[in-house]
């Protein structure tokens, strides 16, 4: 009978064997300037919004509704998808890869047809997300109004 900790230490140099090295390096600097690329667009939009008399609130919804749709839009044309794998985490700032998230399940399904299959599809991975923020949002809308109405100070 085999010894359990040479076949471990067996089986450990035969993934390390087969698996390739990643560039760490390099996959943190392609996300580092795609997601400043992502969130210079951004700047730019919100500055083009303030300049034309906008406050800061709605621009900041303004760019919110453009970074969302591009990337929407990007999704669909499968051009997204490639950023992602180029720049990694770096394509994944919230508001866009949320938007991707949403988009990708409802492409991928979409030869079901659009009501059982992007309907039924785009909310898969968006749904958890969903729910989970309106429910800590109502608990923390709860605790909060607890707090408020004890006269509680919190510093």
């Amino acid at each position: 009978m085999e010894n359990p900790t040479e076949t471990k230490k067996t089986y450990q140099e035969y993934v390390d064997k087969k698996s390739p090295n990643s560039p760490i390096l390099k996959n943190c600097f392609n996300a580092f300037w795609v997601g400043g690329l992502i969130c210079t667009i951004g700047q730019i939009i919100l500055n083009i919004c303030k300049d034309r008399g906008f406050d800061t609130q709605i621009s900041g919804t303004i760019v919110s509704i453009l970074l969302i749709g591009l990337s929407a839009f990007l999704t669909g044309l499968n051009v997204f998808n490639k950023i992602g794998k180029f720049a990694g985490a770096g394509s994944l700032i919230p508001i866009t890869g949320f938007a991707n998230s949403i988009v990708s399940p409802a492409m991928e399904y979409k030869s079901e047809g659009y009501v059982m299959g992007v309907g039924g599809k785009m909310f898969t991975v968006a749904g958890p997300v969903l729910v989970f923020g309106i429910s800590t949002s109502i608990l923390v809308g709860i605790i909060y109004l607890i707090f408020n109405t004890q006269n509680i100070t919190l510093v």
